[in-house]
Formats: structure tokens, sequence, C-alpha cells
């Protein structure tokens, strides 16, 4: 790929500030805020793939110091273009293997981004470098979806997310291999732009074996930022798992 920032260059680091996307109102990154406040305590808090800084930075503003990895350069742009963003270090590069200077009380990933990491091998990678980031005791919280695949009728490999005038979201599933690809169409002014991400899913069980490899055990596990019960319904999961001692 040409981009330097791989799949989050301009393109797509431009639609991420969206107001009409529901991600991106005050109702619901409040509650996410205020859980990775109180896991941060006292120390400092390190988000990976901090993007443009949705969440990254109303924590900061809760007097939680933040540091960030992420890849993209385009996206942290526009971190540093918000009011606060430039008081937030962040360090460009891979969070499977990128450090970032101290310790932290906190490393966190929120939506789906761990999906990101397009083999199993690297998101276990990922989980050891958090491991490595944090003092003993402290946590490590992944937010993402559990993967839809009751929903796919037999045979059958593509899932519709929505569809609108303006866009079409679909995703296809390889199912021997975990991995998937988001498909996004986008129509404005009469002309249309189509853009595929590849992306991995991991059961929640399969995150708690990498935790256990990273030295990690799981503490918490939610259906939500709100911390609705996790259920065999629950289309989403916040889990934390916390740093073993010694």
């Amino acid at each position: 790929m040409d981009d330097p920032d791989g799949y989050f260059g301009e393109r797509v680091a431009a639609t991420y500030d969206d107001p009409s996307d529901p991600v991106n109102q005050q109702q619901n990154i409040d509650p996410a805020v205020s859980l990775l406040a109180e896991l941060a305590g006292n120390g400092k808090a390190l988000e990976l793939a901090i993007g443009t800084g949705r969440v990254g930075l109303p924590l900061a503003q809760r007097g939680v110091p933040v540091h960030g990895i992420d890849v993209s350069k385009a996206m942290v742009a526009r971190l540093r273009a918000k009011p606060g963003g430039d008081a937030i270090a962040v360090t460009i590069g891979d969070m499977t293997t990128t450090r970032a200077d101290g310790a932290f009380t906190l490393v966190y990933i929120v939506f789906n981004t761990i999906n990101n990491l397009t083999t199993q091998e690297a998101q276990v990678a990922c989980f050891r470098n958090v491991a490595d980031h944090l003092v003993p005791g402290g946590c490590f919280l992944i937010e993402t979806g559990v993967p839809p695949l009751r929903y796919l009728p037999p045979g059958q490999d593509i899932l519709g997310r929505g569809a609108e005038p303006s866009e079409i979201v679909s995703y296809t599933y390889d199912h021997s291999t975990q991995n998937y690809r988001g498909h996004y169409a986008e129509f404005r002014d009469g002309k249309g732009e189509y853009l595929t991400i590849p992306f991995r899913y991991a059961w929640p069980a399969e995150l708690d074996l990498m935790a256990q490899i990273a030295g990690l055990r799981l503490r918490d596990r939610w259906g939500g930022w709100n911390r609705e019960p996790f259920t065999t319904d629950s289309r989403t999961h916040v889990s934390v798992w916390e740093k073993l001692a010694g």
C-alpha cells in the first residue's frame, strides 16, 4: 500500500470525528472515560491506536496523564489540532512492538481496534507488549465486538452492517482463518468511492488465553461501558485483565 499510514491515512482520518456517528456523541464517550479514569487511578494511561483522541483527550481532561501509540500520522495530526491535543505525547508505531516511555497503571484499546491486527501472532505480541508497559497490578482493557457468526445463515459469509443513501457497509468472513474484511462504499455528489480493510476476530476466550500467555489474568468482563452483564446475547464486551505480580 502506497499510503505510509496503511489503511488509516487522511481519507479515513477525515471521517473519524463525524458528529452524527454515535461513537462520537458525548453520552457514549462519558461512560468509557469514567471507567478508564477509575482503572488508571493515580497512575498513567497508555492508549493503543489513540487516533484523533476521541477517548484520550477527555481522559486527559479528567486529570489522567495519557500517552498514545498510533501508526497513523494523519490521525495524530488531527489529535494535535484539537484543544489540548498537543499536550498528549504520542509515539508513532505499531502497537505490537512500539514502546512508550514509562510504566502505566492502565493500557487500553477501544472500538474493535484489536481486530486491526490480522494474525493471531500479532495479537499475542500486542498482549505481551502491553504487559511490558504495565506495572504489577496494572490493567489492560479492550473494547471489542463478539464475533457475529451466529447471525450468518449456514453457507453464507457476507453480513451487512448498514445501508444508507450515502454509505453501504458489509463484512465478508473467512471462518477457517478468523479473518474478515470490511467493505465501505460511500456516495457523494453522484460519485462513489470504495474502501476495503482487513481484520481478524478473536473470541473472548481466545483473548483470555492471549492474556494468560502474557502474564495477565481476567479481572472483569462486561457487555458494555456501563458495566452491563456479559451474556450469551451480548454483541460487544469490555474486558479487563490484570498484570500478575512478580
